[in-house]
Order: C-alpha cells, then sequence, then structure tokens
C-alpha cells in the first residue's frame, strides 16, 4: 500500500476516565486510508504513551495496526496484520480463533471506531451486530469484541459494547471521527 498521502482530517481528544489526550490524522492513500495518532494518558498513575496506525485498503478492510510505545517502564511493540483477507496474526502468530472478522479496535483510544463506521456505511435508521478484533487494555492481548451500532442521524450513532455494559449515542465528525464518547472521550479541536 502506498504511503503518498493527504491529510484528511486531524482530531484532539480529552480523555474522561483518566487524564490524557489522543492525537489523530486520518490520511487518504493512493490505494486506502492511513489512520495515525498518539495517545497519551495515565493508567492508576502510570504514564502511558502509545503511538498507533492502522492502514486500510480502499473498502476501509483493516491490513495492518501497529502500537508502539511505553505504559510505565514496560516497552510496547506489537503488529496487528491480516496475512490473508479475514485471517488475524499478532506479532507473528496466527489468531484462528479471529478468522472471519474484518474491524481491529485499539482499546485505548476512540480512534479506529472511524474505521468500522466507514466501513458499514451505514444509513440513516440502519442498525448492524459489528464484531472486532479487540486489543485487549493494558493486558496488550487480542480477543473478539462484540459491538452494534445504530445510525440515528446523519452524526449519531447508538453504540453498545455488551462485554463492558457499555451503551451511548456516539456523535461524529463529518469523516467519522467519534466527536463525543460519553463518560470516555471529548473532543478538544477538530480541523
Amino acid at each position: 500500500m502506498s504511503l503518498k498521502n493527504s491529510l484528511t482530517q486531524t482530531i484532539l481528544w480529552r480523555r474522561l476516565d483518566a487524564p490524557g489526550y489522543d492525537a489523530c490524522a486520518l490520511f487518504a492513500l493512493i490505494e486506502g486510508w492511513r489512520l495515525a495518532g498518539t495517545a497519551v494518558f495515565a493508567l492508576d498513575e502510570i504514564p502511558c504513551h502509545l503511538s498507533y496506525e492502522v492502514l486500510c485498503d480502499g473498502l476501509w478492510r483493516t491490513r495492518s495496526a501497529t502500537v508502539r510505545g511505553w505504559i510505565g517502564r514496560h516497552a510496547v511493540e506489537l503488529l496487528i496484520d491480516t496475512p490473508s483477507p479475514r485471517r488475524w496474526s499478532f506479532n507473528g502468530s496466527v489468531q484462528d480463533d479471529l478468522e472471519g472478522l474484518t474491524d481491529v479496535d485499539l482499546g485505548f483510544t476512540p480512534a479506529t471506531n472511524l474505521v468500522q463506521l466507514r466501513r458499514l456505511d451505514l444509513e440513516i435508521g440502519e442498525g448492524v451486530d459489528a464484531p472486532v478484533v479487540y486489543l485487549e487494555f493494558p493486558e496488550l492481548a487480542l480477543g473478539r469484541l462484540d459491538h452494534r451500532y445504530d445510525r440515528r442521524t446523519q452524526s449519531t450513532y447508538d453504540y453498545a459494547a455488551p462485554r463492558f455494559d457499555y451503551a451511548a449515542t456516539l456523535e461524529v465528525s463529518d469523516v467519522g471521527f467519534v466527536t463525543r464518547y460519553p463518560g470516555l472521550w471529548d473532543l478538544e479541536a477538530l480541523r
């Protein structure tokens, strides 16, 4: 996938459940999309710095995700990729239990909801169950997470993640970044 890109939109979120921020940018590539950002926050008073990048094809199907940084004194370097369509690998180890899933959700950032919302491309009034490959945080392990999206208006979705007993109405930007994630993240700046 070519990395020649044009910047589509940038966003800065403030974390609501702990001290922290996340800055992210969406780039249009010749053959797809690149989401790149950095989350800096405190986890139980432990400093965390995690830079991430997600590459998608032109239909918003995730091809790879990388995470680099640290959690306290623990260095982090992770690669999640799809060696073949809808098959997943985590740091080179095939994850057979995740076969068939299309999207990745990095559990420490709201950025990856954009990829799923763009791929699903729901019309107002439509809803869908949309399970994802989920990077557990702070465990840094992969698993499955069931999501549900119901599009209410041009800029709002009812969202649910039953495993976390979480349900809320998400507000999104014109390109699909979540701008309001009740109780977790709130928009600071968007350009």
